[in-house]
C-alpha cells in the first residue's frame, strides 16, 4: 500500500505542476485562453517551438508540450482535440524520475493510485487521463 501512496502522491504531484506551469504561461502569453493553445501558436510560428519563460522551459511535439521546470522537473503533457490536457503513464513515470529526489512507481502502482483519484482522474482512453473539470 505504501508503493500506492506514493503513486497516488506522484499523481497529485504532476497535476499541482500542470496547474502551475498553466498560470505561469497564461501570464506570460495574454493568448492562451488555455494551455493546448500552445500547440497552435507555436505551429503558427506566432511562438518559438522551444523557449523559456521565467524558470521555465518548454517544447512543443506533436500533440503536446514538454515543460521543465528550474529544479529540472519535467511535466509532459498532450492535448485532446478539445483542448484538454491528456497524460498516460510514461509522462507520469518521467515526471517522477526528473523530481529533485526521483521517485520511481510501477505502472501497476499508477493504475491503482488513478483508480483511487476518481472522480478528480478521468479515463479518456485506455491508459490516457485527463482532470475531471
Amino acid at each position: 500500500m505504501e508503493r500506492v501512496a506514493a503513486a497516488r502522491d506522484l499523481v497529485l504531484g504532476y497535476v499541482r505542476a500542470l496547474n502551475a506551469i498553466d498560470e505561469v504561461m497564461r501570464v506570460a502569453l495574454p493568448s492562451l485562453e488555455r494551455l493546448a493553445d500552445i500547440v497552435g501558436l507555436a505551429r503558427s510560428r506566432r511562438i518559438s517551438r522551444s523557449d523559456h519563460i521565467g524558470t521555465y522551459a518548454y517544447q512543443v511535439h506533436g500533440a503536446g508540450c514538454r515543460f521543465a521546470i528550474g529544479n529540472g522537473t519535467e511535466v509532459d503533457v498532450d492535448f485532446a482535440a478539445d483542448g484538454s490536457e491528456v497524460f498516460d503513464f510514461w509522462r507520469l513515470r518521467w515526471y517522477g524520475l526528473s523530481l529533485p529526489e526521483p521517485v520511481d512507481v510501477t505502472d501497476e502502482d499508477l493504475q491503482a493510485a488513478v483508480r483511487l483519484l476518481q472522480p478528480l482522474l478521468n479515463e479518456v482512453r485506455p491508459g490516457w487521463f485527463s482532470v475531471a473539470v
